[in-house]
């Protein structure tokens, strides 16, 4: 199952970095939803750190409708989508390859999110980097693990879009929370004794939606009953 996976990321990565096509309205979404946020501060102001965090993680998880979008839309554009059926891969490989490029590429919108965030939001990060990137890598995992998973929920519908938005935002809500109270506390450089609460709802997520999508995700996508 590793191997079909980490081709069919290394694939879908491949035509997503090609042309840039699976990031560019990513990136351009998330600067906009953060230059729009700075609007609502004095100019010289600085956001308060938890706000900040709050808007880097709405701007990525809208950020994440449009990657999963892209990429469960590759097999539909080019009628492939049959041939992942019929391959003798287990339907859990997609999941997981999906997921995995989803989580490369929307970890490098993060980069340009996040220096943005700084610049427009007036921020100046107070903790450990290197502590800032392992929280984000770990939230982004149960999102992708998620929008993957529900990707394959919304293939073949025209409302696919929608509805996977729908589904999706309300799922989110807990590891956005802990996502935001995390960053909050990278930027701010206060607020450690709440850091690992916060860590078991990130690693309680994760755990969740990844055990779901190995037991759901080959219903979801083949249709079986």
């Amino acid at each position: 199952m590793l191997g079909a996976a980490l081709a069919i990321a290394r694939k879908d990565l491949g035509l997503a970095l090609s042309g840039a096509q699976g990031l560019v309205q990513t990136v351009l979404l998330g600067l906009l939803l953060i230059f729009i946020m700075s609007l609502s501060r004095e100019p010289g102001e600085m956001s308060p750190p938890l706000a900040a965090a709050a808007i880097f993680w709405l701007a990525t998880a809208f950020g994440q409708v449009l990657v999963f979008n892209f990429l469960y839309g590759l097999e539909e554009a080019e009628g492939a989508r049959l041939g992942l059926l019929l391959s003798p891969a287990p339907a859990q490989s997609v999941w997981l390859g999906k997921a995995l490029a989803g989580w490369v590429l929307l970890f490098c919108c993060q980069m340009v999110f996040a220096p943005a965030a700084v610049a427009f939001l007036g921020q100046s990060v107070a903790g450990s980097i290197g502590m800032g990137l392992v929280v984000v890598a770990a939230v982004d995992w149960g999102l992708c693990a998620l929008g993957s998973l529900l990707g394959a929920l919304s293939v073949g519908r025209s409302s696919r879009e929608s509805l996977l938005t729908v589904i999706l935002f309300p799922l989110l809500v807990p590891a956005l929370l802990a996502g935001i109270r995390l960053l909050e506390t990278v930027i701010s450089g206060r607020g450690m004794e709440t850091v690992g609460a916060w860590t078991g709802t990130v690693v309680a997520f994760d755990a969740v939606f990844t055990a779901a999508a190995l037991v759901l995700f080959s219903f979801l996508y083949t249709g079986e009953e």
